[in-house]
């Protein structure tokens, strides 16, 4: 995945209302459940079918680290499937999405401006349609230079223009050299 895909998912799963299962066996039956067979529990996680049953009997209990990981990754993208629609429709019609981010970021603007690229640790709050604009474009599998531009679009209008109120001539902004990104419901 990517750092944008996994930070839109890790601000949605905050709006869980119960925690996913953490042991194996429990992971394992839950995603047996919702994939209706073992068989496919098997393919989605790429082993043998015979060990997704040992893992369902609880005869396995301690999975190798990179199954874990592919275990924990599958439940969490099925876990309350109704609630994490609920927080990416109310985030993208009312409330809108929070960036917290550490980047280098500037701008393009008029001969004479300081628009040197500077390290800047930014929150901002972004309006829903850049929220609607996130979760379509990550819906669609754009990949994370997609979702970059569309959060630089979004804090060129609303950090650095003040929704129209400053820096009207400001023609692009810059996002690169991420540290920390970090996306809050």
């Amino acid at each position: 995945m990517s750092l944008f895909h996994n930070g839109l998912d890790a601000a949605v799963q905050k709006a869980f209302t119960r925690p996913a299962p953490k042991t194996a066996g429990a992971q394992m039956r839950y995603l047996v459940k919702q994939l209706k067979g073992t068989r496919a529990a098997a393919q989605t996680l790429r082993i043998s079918q015979r060990t997704v049953e040992r893992y369902v009997k609880d005869q396995i209990k301690k999975p190798r680290p990179e199954l874990a990981a592919r275990l924990e990754r599958e439940v969490k993208k099925r876990w309350q499937p109704q609630i994490r629609a609920k927080a990416r429709r109310k985030a993208a019609s009312t409330d809108g999405i929070v960036i917290d981010t550490r980047a280098r970021i500037g701008y393009t603007a008029p001969m004479g401006t300081t628009d040197e690229d500077r390290l800047r640790h930014l929150t901002v709050a972004l309006p829903p349609q850049y929220a609607a604009r996130l979760f379509d474009a990550q819906d669609r599998g754009a990949d994370d230079r997609q979702l970059q531009q569309i959060a630089a679009e979004a804090l060129k209008e609303v950090y650095f223009q003040d929704d129209g109120r400053r820096a009207g001539q400001l023609e692009e902004v810059r996002f690169t050299d991420i540290e920390h990104l970090e996306f809050d419901l």
